[in-house]
């Protein structure tokens, strides 16, 4: 499909991405979007909610260029879990109410800076519907099996005690560790070896206190650290492979601002004398294109 010619067909997806100022995340979207389109053979665009280019309202306008007597345009974050980003910062993004009260402004007076208060208005006279994010959905198994195993067929050892922990990125609200539970007791049930779940901030178990305990109580010689995240960033490149011992530095934490909040993140490294193995995260996987795709399908 030429991407750039103009589209008969009067709706169009928006897929919504946080954001990055590392360029992982703009690669994996930009494979995601262009994918999804052949897929679908829907008018797509991402919609960045800051930091990378086009912004959501910038996506708006592309996609008004793009496609002929656009009337309805379908938002579809491109997020596991749901959260502030999700159920108040997108909504606002798009010109829609927030799904509830935000934590962070309960009075919704943002400050000056702040990416809200400097997003540009959407422009658009058609219909917005915003979907949801992804949830824990069965076929999210089927990639962390895939990524299991691709990391196993890298290991140097053979067949020795292997535990697999899966690690998301916890919230502020209770939202992610709901995501992340169930996702695991999913997990779980089909996984024969011993596993475990982290979070690397915000709530918990940690990342080393899940491998802790994991390792522990089944006397391992492996581990297969599995990030639920899905495109590569500050975490997945930096803090997780920090704290699993895979990057040396002289500081054992740091932060680093959203605009909207600060991270502290204590980073001292695990103690464990066996492998571990840490895959990729899902990036453009088609089961996630699958997945997107049936989402969109079943509003059309």
């Amino acid at each position: 499909m030429d991407t750039n010619s103009k589209l008969s067909n009067n709706t169009a997806v928006i897929l919504v991405s946080h954001g990055s100022t590392l360029p992982y995340a703009e690669e994996v979207f930009t494979e995601i979007k262009e994918k999804f389109i052949k897929k679908t053979g829907l008018a797509a665009e991402i919609g960045y909610m800051k930091v990378s280019e086009p912004t959501i309202a910038g996506a708006v306008e592309i996609l008004k260029d793009e496609v002929d007597d656009l009337d309805r345009i379908i938002a579809l974050p491109v997020f596991l879990a749901p959260g502030i980003h999700t159920n108040i910062d997108i909504p606002q993004l798009l010109g829609l109410e927030p799904l509830e009260e935000d934590p962070r402004c309960p009075d919704g007076n943002y400050p000056a800076e702040h990416y809200l208060s400097i997003a540009d208005d959407v422009v658009f006279d058609g219909e917005i519907e915003l979907l949801s994010s992804i949830g824990p959905r069965d076929e999210l198994l089927d990639i962390i099996d895939k990524r299991i195993n691709e990391a196993l067929a890298e290991s140097k050892l053979g067949d020795v005690k292997t535990g697999i922990l899966l690690v998301t990125h916890g919230s502020r609200l209770n939202y992610n560790k709901e995501f992340a539970t169930e996702l695991y007791n999913k997990f779980e049930k089909t996984c024969e070896l011993p596993s475990s779940f982290g979070f690397m901030e915000l709530c918990g178990p940690s990342i080393p206190e899940s491998i802790d305990k994991l390792v522990e109580e089944n006397d391992l010689e492996r581990l297969v650290v599995v990030p639920v995240f899905i495109a590569p960033g500050m975490h997945t490149t930096h803090d997780i492979p920090h704290i699993l011992g895979f990057l040396e530095e002289h500081e054992h934490s740091h932060s680093h601002g959203h605009g909207d909040h600060d991270h502290e993140h204590d980073l001292t490294p695990v103690e464990f004398d066996g492998e571990i193995l840490y895959p990729e995260p899902i990036k453009a996987d088609d089961i996630l294109i699958d997945i997107l795709a049936k989402m969109v399908d079943e509003k059309l």
